[in-house]
């Protein structure tokens, strides 16, 4: 079968691989519509050192199930969490598989599902009525909505987020579907657009105007309640800290790749709480579908491209070589 492998960095193949073998408690899937993000730009580029290679990427699917089971028989259309989790860490012992110690998520650190047919751990899948754009918009969208999760946002808040690329959106779409007043910050208008149609109530565009100065105004002097950092800036790791209110709640999805340095007075003054994010959990997939369902997220804007498999390897290239000149590109699997 066809399969869309990472020979080595900035070298992407349709390949021949092995067709999959389903084992005890695994569903077999179809796959239909894969997305890329950007790990897998990142791991196209060499830039993932999570990842060796050669390696098949893709761990955003909408599939259809093909040898099912009484839960979810054949035919279904179903999404996958792409994480595993062994069970015996301290995050899954805790209950929190997303963080696992020994996670492999599809696509990093094992290959992925950008290929014709994969089979999954039944308790992986996620069935739904949503189209199959719509199914391989929910992998993405779960990350920033367990941010929100993570923030413990609720429709008294005022939610900040910074920035408005995947994981972004996901938290505004998040915050906004739980009732929340959502300010978007970022400086690029198509994004602040889209964010806008996501529901964010408020947009700051910080290359032309001093969001400190605008977050102020829109909190009368407290600043918000929550702030979601998406973006993985040590100028905005800092600013969350500064601008989040007194006993407000920060959360870092994103990461910086060089040390922040902080004025650690204001994590005592404000006593704040300041929270890590990573992946999702079972909840915030369900959480997703729902708010998909209820046709809660402008899909069609949030998608750049779609190109039939045999295209990837160019886009990928095209990509890389500008990248704002995309959004969410997905691959055509299935015919």
């Amino acid at each position: 079968m066809k399969a869309v492998s990472l020979v080595e960095a900035g070298q992407a193949r349709v390949v021949d691989i092995r067709e999959p073998h389903r084992q005890p408690g695994e569903l077999l899937l179809k796959v239909e519509m894969v997305g890329l993000c950007g790990t897998d730009l990142n791991s196209f580029r060499g830039r993932n050192p999570l990842v060796t290679y050669p390696r098949i990427i893709g761990h955003e699917i909408a599939a259809t199930v093909v040898e099912g089971s009484s839960a979810i028989p054949s035919g279904t259309h179903v999404t996958v969490s792409p994480y595993t989790s062994c069970g015996s860490c301290a995050s899954c012992r805790r209950g929190r598989f997303n963080a696992c110690q020994g996670n492999q998520t599809f696509g990093v650190q094992r290959d992925g599902a950008l290929t014709e047919w994969i089979s999954v751990s039944e308790e992986k899948v996620y069935p739904s009525r949503l189209s199959l754009k719509e199914l391989c918009l929910v992998e993405p969208l779960t990350v920033g909505v367990h941010a929100v999760a993570r923030g413990r946002v609720t429709a008294d808040d005022t939610v900040v987020v910074f920035g408005c690329g995947g994981v972004g959106l996901g938290a505004i779409a998040g915050a906004v579907f739980r009732g929340a007043r959502t300010i978007a910050v970022d400086l690029d208008d198509i994004k602040l657009e889209t964010a806008q149609a996501a529901g964010a109530t408020d947009l700051i565009h910080s290359a032309r105007e001093d969001f400190r100065t605008r977050l102020r105004e829109m909190t009368d002097g407290h600043g918000p309640d929550v702030i979601v950092e998406a973006i993985g800036l040590p100028e905005t790791f800092r600013a969350a800290v500064e601008e989040v209110s007194f006993t407000g709640r920060v959360v870092y999805v994103g990461y910086a790749k060089e040390p922040v340095a902080y004025e650690t007075r204001l994590f005592v003054q404000k006593e704040l709480d300041i929270t890590g994010s990573r992946n999702a959990l079972p909840e915030d997939f369900r959480e997703v579908i729902a708010m998909l369902e209820h046709g809660r997220f402008p899909v069609e804007r949030a998608i750049s491209a779609i190109v039939p498999m045999e295209e990837a390897p160019a886009i990928l290239a095209e990509w890389s070589a500008a990248p704002a000149a995309f959004t969410k590109i997905m691959v055509q699997v299935g015919r």
